[in-house]
């Protein structure tokens, strides 16, 4: 039988699935590595941990009993959105990648906004200046590290380096270009006027393709390296989000995704260009062929929950040890225990500052509202519903845009607890259902290899095919309104504490 590969550059590791043409998984591998913080705000990893990891998940896919590696027929490609790796004229990798929640670029956001003006730039690109995109990075990279710029000739998003270390191609995709603040959104291809606008050579990025489009072939050496057949297509793919959209099955209208992994995405397809006026959530395009989407980003989402139990809950984590369960089973079942709302305690999941809907670098976490009757359950119960606040600061917004919510899928890990599915769905106020495959990122991209290798015709016939809703969360109205209420006040929060987190971001440096 005919199997496709995804493989999906993350941020903690590389995942590698393998699927077959009716959708279903046979085999996945995980590589995992490390995140550099070698300056507070600052987040990096070398290239070649991402090449290191692809080949080792690639190889364990081919060598599992369940892949035949001669019916492998494609290889779809996603991963972490905005990173930058900077090669030089021999594509060598110049110095460790900036990645996406890196938040050393404030200087050069307000510099790109001054010079392009905020309103035109979001009708150029769709979007705001964020520190997270890559743009900022390249001019970071001018600013600061000007002997490393001089000999740039080449800036690849994470997964494109991948690829071209796979194929030898340079390409990238639609869906992840979309996010360097250097992409014609609306047209579908890279915006020359804003590059010369911001002296950026448009020669530095390579080629887009829409998702499903092949863009080269898997070398000898990552053949003979992985035990792949040589040749096989290497799909364009999509950015993280936008492929994981495509493995929930979000290509239609009024069917919305929330994932909770290290960041949170609530994700919206759209037919057509959809703005906000302020550019609080983006509008990239899709990894469906003509088609767009508008996500709200979290930085700290389920990274947020991480910390806590890093932090925090030594006693689940040895427990947990003992047992053979999860940690985070004892922290959800504490936190059951506290009715909504955490007794008046709120958590602020900024923890590496915030994207949607605030925009700022400085934004940082807080529990607000302590007092002597609050322990850890309660604590954990905050930050669990801190958490699904900062998403619907996103999905408010698009419902404000006109979209409609029929159904939120659920992915990622903040899908995988009954009780914090409840706890979405009730501040959603929206249903929250789960589906029959839950491979994230890795999952879509395979998918689009599907279509790329003709096993489907098009994007929407293969996730009709392949995706069912297996079960449906239904917000309880009661909770819904007293969530409404401590929603607001989450909000209040925010904006008394962020003149005091600018002040304190001042102080450290």
């Amino acid at each position: 039988m005919s199997i496709v590969l995804g493989l999906d550059v993350g941020t903690s590791g590389t995942k590698a699935v393998a699927i077959n043409a009716s959708g279903r998984p046979v085999a996945s591998a995980l590589v995992e590595y490390p995140l550099l913080t070698p300056k507070p705000g600052w987040a990096e990893q070398p290239p070649a941990e991402w090449k290191r990891a692809a080949l080792e998940a690639l190889t364990m896919l081919a060598h599992s009993p369940n892949v035949d590696p001669a019916e492998v027929k494609g290889l779809g490609l996603t991963g972490q959105m905005h990173g930058s790796v900077f090669l030089d004229q021999d594509h060598r990798v110049l110095r460790n990648a900036i990645l996406w929640c890196d938040q050393r670029t404030a200087k050069q956001c307000e510099y790109i906004t001054e010079k392009v003006g905020a309103r035109r730039l979001i009708e150029m690109v769709c979007n705001p200046a964020l520190t997270g995109f890559t743009a900022p990075k390249i001019l970071w990279l001018r600013d600061n590290e000007p002997d490393v710029y001089d000999r740039v000739r080449t800036v690849l998003l994470p997964k494109d380096y991948v690829r071209y270390e796979l194929t030898g191609e340079f390409a990238t995709d639609v869906a992840d270009a979309s996010g360097t603040l250097l992409f014609d959104v609306k047209n579908r291809g890279w915006h020359h006027g804003l590059m010369e606008l911001l002296e950026i050579p448009a020669e530095f990025m390579p080629k887009a393709y829409e998702g499903p489009e092949v863009t080269g072939t898997l070398s000898k050496e990552a053949a003979r390296v992985t035990g792949l057949p040589e040749g096989i297509p290497v799909v364009a793919g999509g950015g993280d989000q936008a492929a994981g959209g495509v493995g929930c099955g979000i290509v239609r209208t009024g069917v919305l995704s929330s994932t909770v992994g290290t960041s949170g995405v609530v994700f919206a397809f759209a037919d057509q260009v959809s703005l906000d006026p302020e550019g609080r959530v983006h509008t990239f395009c899709h990894s469906v062929p003509g088609k767009w989407h508008m996500m709200g980003v979290v930085l700290s989402a389920g990274g947020s929950l991480r910390w806590y139990r890093d932090a925090l809950c030594a006693e689940e984590k040895a427990r947990a040890a003992e047992t053979g369960r999860d940690p985070y089973d004892y922290i959800t079942e504490a936190a059951a225990t506290v009715p909504p709302g955490a007794e008046g305690l709120l958590f602020l999941p900024y923890l590496t500052g915030e994207r949607t809907p605030h925009k700022d670098p400085y934004a940082r976490g807080a529990f607000v509202g302590l007092s002597l009757r609050h322990g850890k359950p309660h604590l954990g119960r905050a930050v669990l519903e801190g958490v699904a606040y900062a998403m619907r600061d996103s999905l408010d917004i698009i419902r404000g845009m006109g979209v409609p919510v029929q159904q939120v899928r659920a992915s990622g890990g903040g899908a995988k607890s009954a009780f914090w599915r409840q706890v979405q769905a009730d501040v959603n106020g929206a249903p929250l259902a789960t589906i029959n495959v839950d491979e994230g990122p890795a999952y879509g991209a395979a998918i689009l290899a599907t279509v790329a290798t003709g096993l489907y015709g098009s994007v929407e016939e293969a996730c009709d095919a392949i995706i069912q809703v297996v079960d449906t969360c239904e917000p309880d109205a009661a909770r819904t309104k007293q969530y409404d209420q401590w929603f607001a006040e989450y909000q209040n929060a925010y904006t008394a504490l962020a003149p005091g987190f600018r002040r304190a971001a001042d102080l450290l440096s």
